[in-house]
């Protein structure tokens, strides 16, 4: 019984030294960034930066979360490489971050339609269409499969 208390004690000690540890930051500074996210932003949009989300676990940075004043989303990882970038329908994710084999690809099964989410994934891309349709790609940008 001793014992249990004993575990259950460090179990809720470790628990609140997690969530005391894992707190985010927010900034308008563009300066928070990596220079490749900020390189990234500058090339290729032409809205600035309205908020800046850290997100922080145990004091390391996880990803940076940044609202466009356009409304666009952009996610980068804790180096500042690009995982997702997501506009609104009437909007479309800038040509010079879509790899070349998706664009083809949309311009030739999909037309009239536009890129509005692009997602990188270990496996490859994930990709929506302003009509809501979501498609996945591999790594080199082949087709694989429509998602529901």
């Amino acid at each position: 019984m001793k014992i249990k208390r004993i575990i259950m004690g460090v179990a809720i000690a470790m628990a609140g030294v997690f969530t005391a540890s894992a707190s985010d930051t927010f900034s308008r500074d563009i300066s928070t960034l990596p220079t490749v996210a900020r390189e990234l932003i500058a090339k290729h949009f032409k809205a600035n930066v309205s908020l800046i989300k850290v997100d922080k676990t145990l004091g390391h940075i996880d990803e940076y979360d940044v609202v466009l004043t356009d409304g666009t989303e952009i996610s980068f990882d804790n180096k500042g490489n690009m995982k997702e970038v997501e506009t609104s329908e009437a909007k479309a994710v800038p040509k010079g971050l879509v790899p070349a084999a998706i664009t083809n690809y949309v311009a030739s099964s999909h037309k009239g339609q536009h890129i509005v989410s692009l997602e990188r994934k270990r496996s490859g891309w994930e990709v929506e269409l302003s009509n809501g349709i979501d498609i996945r790609f591999d790594k080199e940008g082949r087709f694989v499969r429509y998602d529901d």
